[in-house]
């Protein structure tokens, strides 16, 4: 991962430190997350693309910009199937606030 570090990923999903069974599944929505946020910012094609088009611009990444991926991984985490009968999850609209500012249109 680029921008998010597993730890901060544990600390999102309140996943205790020493708990590590989940951690390949956690490293890996981490990467989609990163990749998720940079593909919806438009600032590249990968995610190093992304971190040296933000860190150029704002001097790193936004902590917006870091909570976005973070809901995005807590929220697949949490949520392991897009529907089911019983309950429709889609991300928080709180993640739009977040990362819109950043986009490059």
């Amino acid at each position: 991962m680029k921008f998010l570090t597993l730890q901060d990923i544990k600390a999102q999903c309140r996943i205790e430190d020493d708990f590590t069974l989940e951690d390949t599944l956690l490293t890996s929505y981490g990467e989609a997350a990163e990749e998720t946020v940079t593909q919806y910012l438009g600032r590249g094609t990968t995610v190093d693309d992304m971190v040296a088009s933000m860190t150029e611009e704002y001097g790193g990444i936004p902590k917006s910009v870091v909570n976005a991926a973070l809901m995005l991984v807590d929220t697949w985490y949490q949520h392991r199937s897009p529907a089911s009968p019983v309950n429709i999850s889609i991300v928080p609209y709180t993640f739009d606030i977040l990362i819109k500012p950043y986009m490059k249109l």
